[in-house]
């Protein structure tokens, strides 16, 4: 059995996901066999696995970064908010419910079983499994039936090492309060620390280091430098779109809505890294930019709420008057969905069954169904006539008399749509935009005259590369390799 350790977090969105995937790639690369693992995510960002299910999209940058090809098993219990209070539930890839959270908590501790036994099976194919938790680690008031932290590591008597974000302020407070507050007999599982993102003289932590160790009884492994080329990563937290939008100089301007369910936005990644360009992620309270060369509107989890969002916020006028004036607008998925005369929702998928007219900016209509499509996708883009390579994560059907001019072709079927004028444009497509020679043409053919030099995927392995570079450098990787131990049950 594989030697593992679980790697928790004093708070969400402190680097856990990152440094899974550096100790990945890291080990690797010393000639390890080596797995990523979840047992929950919460996450509407998500990917297609070769063996037709979806997971989170930090385990499928994870098991790229073991140089493998992801797999259900990696994220067995998968969460998509589709409400304030309410998720779709994801296990082994598949939807199996709809539930509120206060449902959820009252039943996730049947799905601890399911996650055991995706844990083994990669614990028989690997040397070394890395293991995320969620969220904070102190979250006492879920522990009980937790399969997320410690309740998983506890089912398996795995080692933890503890992650805090330093750039966030309170680091040393983060980790020693962290282990004030839980359970005892979990604090027992913990064997190390590591103080994440940190910038200037690491000599200066020093004494915080030697606190934090005293006080724990364990190690603190780091600190680890920023590294800043990292952001260019595929984010799966939605907070990494909170950010002050900044320009990046480029003369060609997407525009993309932040709707409130936004899905599968590393869609967009390939775009705002490509010279030249320049996306911009503009928040509730402000309007479209009427300067913006592209408008995307972007993948939704909750297609009929997140519409009715942008019409609150009058985005619905913006994109209108975008179009008016002979400018491209591309729907992915959801905006796809958006984009069209009607989407209608006789089931209930989304909540309460419902039906309301769209932008009406493509002569096609929506049916939304309890039936997932999950396909992993070769294409032709039909504009440009390039190939690119993509996937569907989507739930309904979009017909209409504009389908039959289509986006893209897949196995000689028809995909998507194109308004007449040859301006607005839908496609179920995630990922299309990785693509780096569709990317191109597709740029070129709205207009973009900078010479686009990205090659995204190789980018990807190099930052990836780097990074655990970066940990060989300033991590002791041997002693975090000592602390591992096989899972074993009580």
């Amino acid at each position: 059995m594989a030697k593992s350790l679980m790697i928790m977090g004093t708070g969400s969105d402190v680097g856990k996901s990152l440094v899974t995937a550096g100790l990945c790639r890291a080990f690797v690369n010393r000639g390890k066999r080596v797995l990523p693992f979840k047992p929950q995510n919460m996450s509407n960002n998500a990917a297609v696995t070769a063996d037709g299910g979806e997971i989170g999209r930090a385990q499928a940058l994870q098991a790229r970064a073991c140089r493998v090809e992801p797999t259900t098993a990696m994220n067995p219990v998968l969460l998509k908010p589709e409400q304030e209070t309410g998720a779709q539930v994801v296990v082994r890839g598949k939807r199996v419910a709809s539930m509120s959270a206060r449902e959820y908590f009252k039943k996730r501790a049947v799905y601890l079983p399911e996650t055991v036994a995706a844990f083994e099976v990669l614990a028989k194919q690997a040397d070394m499994i890395f293991v995320e938790g969620a969220g904070s680690a102190s979250e006492v008031n879920l522990r009980s039936s937790d399969i997320a932290n410690f309740g998983f590591a506890q089912a398996l008597n795995l080692p933890v090492m503890l992650v805090g974000d330093i750039h966030r302020g309170g680091v040393i407070a983060s980790i020693v309060g962290t282990l004030e507050v839980i359970d005892p007999k979990d604090r027992t599982l913990i064997v190390g620390s590591l103080i994440n993102r940190f910038h200037g003289d690491p000599s200066l932590f020093d004494a915080g280091k030697a606190l934090i160790e005293t006080r724990s009884g364990c190690p603190c492994w780091g600190p680890l430098p920023d590294y800043p080329d990292a952001r260019l990563l595929p984010p799966e937290d939605v907070l990494a779109l909170d950010h002050v939008h900044v320009d990046r100089g480029g003369a060609f301007k997407i525009v993309v809505p932040r709707l409130p369910r936004i899905a599968n936005f590393d869609d967009l990644d390939p775009l705002r890294q490509e010279d030249g360009v320049n996306v911009q992620i503009v928040q509730a309270g402000s309007p479209l930019p009427s300067d913006a060369d592209l408008i995307i509107l972007p993948g939704s989890k909750s297609t009929i709420s997140d519409f009715e969002f942008l019409k609150a916020q009058g985005w619905d006028l913006d994109i209108q008057h975008h179009a008016r004036h002979k400018k491209p607008v591309l729907g992915i998925c959801g905006g796809y969905q958006m984009l069209g005369k009607q989407i209608s929702d006789p089931e209930g998928v989304e909540g309460a069954a419902k039906s309301v007219a769209g932008l009406g900016l493509l002569n096609v209509e929506t049916k939304l169904s309890e039936q997932k499509q999950l396909r992993l996708e070769d294409a032709i883009h039909v504009g440009t006539n390039t190939p690119l390579a993509g996937y569907h994560m989507h739930m309904g059907e979009t017909e209409g008399a504009d389908s039959a001019t289509p986006f893209a072709n897949v196995s000689g079927q028809n995909e998507g749509a194109i308004s007449p004028n040859g301006l607005v444009m839908g496609t179920y497509l995630h990922g299309l935009f990785a693509s780096d020679p569709f990317r191109r043409a597709f740029l070129a053919a709205l207009g973009n005259k900078s010479a686009a030099t990205l090659e995204y995927d190789k980018q990807v392995d190099q930052i990836l590369d780097g990074f655990a570079d970066h940990m060989e450098r300033n991590v002791d990787l041997d002693q975090i390799e000592k602390s591992m131990r096989s899972a074993s049950k009580d």
